[in-house]
């Protein structure tokens, strides 16, 4: 819409421009069921009062990353998230160059089965240069390992592009997160199902310092779906 237009319907016609310009990932407004994840990058959160907002039904911390990182608040942040009555899961970014033992070793220590709300995460971002056969070869061996462990497949998390790019149809039988900042829900070319929406990096909320990444279920889906099993 051109500046002039835009001006003159939002003077002049506010029910039109709020119909125009209203955000469809309706953060603290729909019946969607809506989420955080955060690391060490928010500094030290306020768990009580996270634990108090009644929009945010679940939490995805960051446990490791590669071989041998592990997110020095990763142990602060379960344990007090919980204490408050969170749905705790954790995650790895995933690194497809590093050995697939090393980081599934490291990421086993951290995320022990019996303090699981939700299933883990998988963060897939990058190929690390890698042809995309070979970073395949590469995750889908992680993911095995990931299964026989937990006794249940992860949820993976990437960005829409990325997934177009390099993991279209490949995860039919995983449940995804998809990123994708924008107005609009995020589409797969493969027009796979998708459950859970991404949408912004720069949430806010009571608790938190600073931003933090929101996401939310998308159409029918519900928080039972990625719910931890205890065998």
């Amino acid at each position: 819409m051109k500046p002039i237009l835009t001006l003159y319907f939002l003077l002049f016609c506010p029910i039109f421009a709020l119909a125009q310009f209203q955000n469809v990932q309706c953060e603290d407004t729909c019946h969607h069921i809506h989420g955080i994840d955060l690391s060490h990058y928010q500094g030290s959160v306020f768990w009580d009062a996270v634990g108090q907002n009644d929009r945010n039904a679940y939490v995805y911390l960051k446990a490791t990353e590669g071989g041998d990182r592990i997110d020095h608040k990763f142990q602060e942040n379960i344990t007090l998230a919980q204490c408050h009555g969170l749905k705790v899961g954790c995650y790895h970014f995933y690194r497809p160059v590093t050995n697939q033992e090393a980081q599934f070793r490291n990421f086993r220590k951290q995320c022990r089965p019996q303090e699981q709300d939700l299933i883990p995460m998988i963060d897939v971002e990058t190929t690390n240069k890698l042809p995309t056969e070979q970073f395949c070869d590469s995750l889908f061996k992680f993911l095995e390992m990931i299964e026989r462990e937990y006794k249940q497949k992860p949820l993976i998390y990437t960005g829409a592009n990325f997934y177009d790019r390099h993991l279209q149809g490949k995860l039919n039988d995983y449940l995804v997160m998809i990123a994708q900042y924008t107005d609009y829900e995020p589409r797969l070319k493969d027009n796979r199902d998708i459950t859970l929406w991404q949408y912004t990096a720069k949430g806010r909320i009571r608790g938190v310092n600073g931003f933090v990444d929101k996401s939310r279920f998308m159409n029918r889906h519900k928080l039972r779906e990625i719910r931890f099993r205890h065998y």
